[in-house]
């Protein structure tokens, strides 16, 4: 019973060549997410960068005008 179940799942051809067109878009698949990824990276330390200058931005008016920093 197994096997046959198995081998409506599984399959080996006996031509290796078959494998070179799924390997080949599994390459092309593997490197847009790799440079996806690093770009998502890039993007989110820019905002970082960005997002602490405004932060500083706002503390260094905060202190000229001596507020509290509960207002």
């Amino acid at each position: 019973m197994w096997p046959s179940v198995l081998n409506l799942f599984l399959y080996f051809p006996e031509d290796k060549r078959e494998y070179i067109p799924a390997t080949i878009s599994f390459a092309v698949f593997f490197l847009m997410a790799v440079f996806t990824m690093r770009l998502i990276i890039v993007i989110s330390r820019r905002q970082e960068r960005e997002a602490k200058q405004l932060e500083e931005q706002l503390l260094g008016k905060r202190e000229e005008r001596k507020e509290p920093p509960g207002v």
